[in-house]
């Protein structure tokens, strides 16, 4: 056995050491490495600072590292005003209302950041979402609502979606939101 071992040059053995401190290496780098997806960003905090990662990848040391999961995929978050809560419009008339919003996180460093900071892991799930986002989206509904009579409603409903989008989407950019659109699906005189 002393023969083998001292027939083998000692630079082999330093470069087989090499190699497997190399291969340990690859196997933790691949280990630590957390890729972000077309559908999903995400903002990771702790040593180093904030890094927010939308396309790439970044390393994530466990006890370091925090990640926040963030939903870059629209959303759908339908709102519904009936009976007692329909909105009442200028002329004092009630309509009940099924309006859809579709809703999304800007695709910015500083959109995702916001979004991280102000709804956390909330974009995952549409539902936590709408009922964060969704008195806002009331808000907007009944001052657009109040501005208008049942006519201009009924024969000028793109007037009162726009109004409803125009209104809402400061709110939103406050969250890291970016409203897409605005579907008034069911109008209704109550």
């Amino acid at each position: 056995m002393d023969d083998i071992v001292n027939s083998v040059p000692s630079w082999m053995f330093t470069a087989i050491i090499a190699v497997c401190i190399l291969f340990i290496i690859g196997i933790i780098f691949a280990r630590l490495y957390r890729r972000a997806s077309a559908e999903q960003a995400f903002v990771r905090t702790g040593l180093s600072g904030q890094k927010v990662v939308m396309s790439g990848g970044a390393i994530v040391m466990p006890i370091f590292h925090e990640i926040i999961p963030i939903n870059m995929n629209t959303l759908k978050l339908e709102v519904s005003r009936s009976t007692i809560d329909s909105l009442i419009t200028k002329d004092r008339m009630r309509v009940d209302v099924v309006v859809a919003f579709f809703v999304r996180v800007k695709p910015s460093v500083e959109g995702i950041a916001t979004a991280a900071q102000t709804l956390g892991q909330r974009t995952l799930s549409p539902e936590d979402l709408r009922m964060l986002v969704e008195d806002k989206f009331v808000d907007a509904l009944r001052a657009t609502a109040a501005q208008m009579t049942m006519h201009e409603l009924q024969d000028t409903r793109e007037n009162f979606v726009q109004g409803v989008q125009n209104t809402v989407a400061e709110d939103l950019s406050k969250n890291g939101l970016e409203l897409e659109s605005v579907s008034l699906t069911n109008f209704n005189q109550t």
